[in-house]
């Protein structure tokens, strides 16, 4: 089949299967999170048609698209406002555990990530942990056959939603601190586990911090050898961060920025796509993300070959994220000038609801708020940029 004829198909999938409730979930993302049920839905259309995993090898699930149908298929949904499925699962513990899990781990739990059955979070940054990960405290014991974990993990991303989590704990205060960590899978509804909201500038609940007092998991959920998860936890990041389509983000933003360009006035009285200073400003970023997509595609055939992407993830990661924040810097000051919201109605009748999203101004603040903490999420681009210089400049 080729590329064409298969955008063809994704299209005509994208059009049947994408209800109202759902494609409206799409529109008013304004992070990496649209509404949850919306998500499972649109899951458990993907994973009937055997589209959800595109990414994970076809023995366990994947589609056995090509590196370009992958992307395809990814751009297509996006531009079709179709909502992210929940990366903790599906990006990151799942290719982790099909490198590092055990025969039982991989049948017991990557059919249920496939199917929606479970959702994860990823219990990682402590209150007294975050960029410098490796100071982790959440503390496991040994106790017969299984483990006794107390401590907390902040920063959950939608734990509030999810029924298992995947964590970092320490194992062993004996030498450097990485070699004390051990990766686990814990259920959220053992004794003892606890999970408190945190609200956000935008009012919504993305983040949580989890408690473990006296939580006891079976040491058969131990992902790789005691005192051995700061590898397997680097493997996971390395998905994170290189696994996302920043490039597919960065189109749809260049899509919403041109045409607010086309319609909205700017200070002096003509429209911001003839301002020339604002055009140098789109251009230059546009160059750069264009840049961004050759090297991401890299990375993504790397995971496809069975590879390991390395220090590429993080310059994807820093780029990706950044590029993202100069687009919605470039919303913001177009909205800054002219109350965009108020006059939409007038300069576009009817718009809400186009193929793009509904009107642009709607969700700008908010994306600009939420996307503040990219650079942060998944290791800080500073730390990023001490992995590039040592891994790649060998600095």
């Amino acid at each position: 089949m080729t590329d064409n004829v298969f955008r063809t198909d994704v299209r005509a999938f994208l059009a049947e299967s994408l209800t109202p409730e759902i494609k409206r979930a799409g529109e008013l993302m304004t992070s990496v999170f649209a509404d949850f049920d919306a998500t499972m839905d649109w899951h458990k259309t993907l994973y009937a048609k055997g589209w959800v995993a595109p990414d994970w090898p076809q023995e366990h699930g994947g589609t056995g698209w090509t590196l370009s149908q992958r992307y395809i298929f990814q751009e297509e949904c996006k531009l079709a406002n179709a909502p992210a499925l929940f990366a903790m699962g599906l990006q990151m513990l799942g290719p982790m555990l099909i490198r590092y899990g055990t025969a039982e781990q991989k049948a017991y739990y990557l059919p249920r990530m496939l199917s929606g059955e479970d959702v994860w979070c990823q219990g990682y940054s402590e209150p007294g942990a975050g960029s410098d990960l490796a100071s982790l405290m959440t503390a496991a014991v040994r106790d017969g056959d299984d483990y006794i974990i107390n401590g907390s993990k902040i920063w959950t991303s939608y734990a509030q939603h999810s029924n298992k989590i995947f964590c970092l704990v320490r194992t062993s205060k004996e030498g450097k601190p990485q070699a004390g960590i051990s990766f686990i899978l814990v259920d959220m509804d053992a004794k003892g586990l606890s999970v408190e909201p945190i609200v956000g500038l935008d009012g919504t609940v993305e983040q949580c911090q989890v408690y473990f007092d006296d939580v006891r998991v079976p040491a058969a959920n131990l992902v790789g050898a005691e005192n051995q998860g700061w590898d397997v936890a680097k493997s996971l990041l390395e998905f994170e961060r290189g696994g996302h389509n920043f490039t597919i983000d960065h189109k749809k933003q260049m899509a919403k920025i041109d045409l607010q360009a086309s319609t909205q006035l700017s200070a002096d009285g003509g429209l911001w796509k003839d301002n020339p200073v604002f055009q140098a400003k789109l251009a230059d970023v546009a160059v750069d993300a264009l840049a961004l997509e050759f090297t991401e595609l890299r990375v993504k055939g790397a995971f496809v070959a069975g590879g390991n992407a390395g220090a590429l993830s993080s310059l994807i990661k820093v780029m990706g994220t950044e590029i993202g924040q100069r687009f919605n810097e470039l919303s913001v000051e177009m909205m800054a000038e002219h109350t965009f919201v108020k006059q939409l109605d007038a300069l576009l009748p009817g718009f809400e609801g186009e193929a793009i999203g509904p009107s642009c101004g709607l969700t700008t603040m908010a994306e600009y708020i939420n996307n503040r903490a990219a650079t942060i999420y998944g290791g800080s681009a500073e730390i990023q940029r001490d992995i590039i210089a040592k891994r790649v400049l060998h600095l």
